[in-house]
């Protein structure tokens, strides 16, 4: 691979003063580039991969990082080694200085998608098979609540943008992020986003406050872009009442650690064990796990959140998987889908696996 030389202050992505960078980022499958000091790493969907482009030495490497700061009204040096915040494109940037950078500087940048893929799209790349698009369709017109979770770079944000996609034209969404990602195929999505202190420690705009805030803005989906901390307890609390057809994502290794990250995150608002549990099964009922692999993205289970027998705790019962199709709960989505009217896919009456 070529390598080339970088003039930072040369011409610029739509995030003013990307420089060398301008060139990955303008690649429709990269999702996100990193900056290990002098090292470039991309990721288009199947792991990180090195990129033939050179920065030039650390200090020019540290301008391009307090340059993209500024154009984010951010600060970055001595005294604030570290910045976190969104490029006017929408790109998401963060930054670390040394010496908190020890062989920095440090760059992560994830771009922004400009329209949200279609499920027909999905199906073609090999993220989901044709079965379990069909039984995402019909999860959203049952208005079923349902969080995507998975491990960083899994594609959440991207497959909770194409199922947001699939909301009637006639319902108003309205989506709380912390950074500005979702950017859903719907005409009427009205997006809140978070802020963080200034410089004085003051200012800051929460996740839990702006969702307090969609809660009077007449949602008919309220969408949470990433559970991180207490505003579950908010968001769980909208679900149960008469908010349906909530979502959001969840950093979670598995469907089966969704339960205990959402008990932590509870307890960081004060909710005692059992009580969120009973707010769970009351206000969500699917999980759609997503992971990535070595090809790819992929829709790996789709699970129910069900009592466990003999206790007043939840767990995620698989009710489909991929590659073996139908799961334990496949006969109960199947019971609950037909109960909001939306005739159950093929896929759920072929059994358990």
């Amino acid at each position: 691979m070529t390598t080339e030389t970088a003039d930072p202050s040369g011409p610029a992505h739509g995030a003013s003063g990307v420089g060398g960078l301008m060139a990955l980022l303008a690649q429709a499958d990269v999702t996100d580039v990193l900056v290990n000091g002098a090292d470039v790493w991309v990721d288009r969907g199947a792991g990180l991969q090195r990129a033939g482009v050179w920065l030039g030495p650390p200090a020019d490497v540290r301008r391009l990082a307090q340059r993209l700061a500024a154009a984010a009204g951010r600060r970055l040096d001595e005294g604030s080694p570290f910045v976190d915040a969104r490029l006017p494109d929408g790109t998401r940037l963060h930054a670390v200085l040394p010496p908190i950078a020890r062989d920095g500087p440090y760059l992560s940048l994830r771009t922004l998608r400009r329209r949200a893929f279609t499920l027909p799209e999905l199906v073609a790349a090999g993220s989901l098979d044709v079965e379990a698009a069909a039984l995402l369709a019909a999860i959203v017109a049952a208005r079923l609540a349902y969080l995507v979770a998975g491990g960083t770079g899994a594609g959440k944000t991207t497959l909770l943008a194409t199922l947001l996609s699939l909301v009637p034209p006639t319902e108003r969404i309205v989506v709380v992020e912390d950074a500005a990602e979702l950017r859903p195929a719907h005409p009427h999505v009205v997006a809140l986003e978070g802020r963080p202190p200034n410089i004085e420690g003051a200012g800051a705009v929460t996740l839990r406050d702006l969702v307090r805030q969609a809660l009077r803005m007449r949602p008919d989906r309220l969408i949470v872009g990433e559970c991180r901390g207490a505003e579950v307890i908010d968001l769980l609390g909208a679900l149960n009442t008469g908010h349906e057809g909530g979502a959001g994502t969840l950093h979670a290794n598995s469907s089966a650690d969704v339960p205990a990250r959402l008990e932590a995150l509870g307890l960081l608002g004060g909710v005692p064990r059992e009580a969120l549990h009973a707010q769970i099964v009351a206000a969500l009922q699917v999980v759609l796990q997503v992971r990535a692999t070595a090809t790819g993205r992929v829709l790996d289970e789709i699970c129910l959140l069900l009592p466990a027998a003999g206790s007043r705790l939840v767990r995620a019962v698989p009710a489909w998987r991929r590659g073996t199709g139908a799961g334990p709960a496949a006969r109960e989505l199947a019971d609950l889908l037909a109960a909001r009217g939306v005739a159950p896919p093929p896929v759920l009456h072929r059994g358990s696996s």
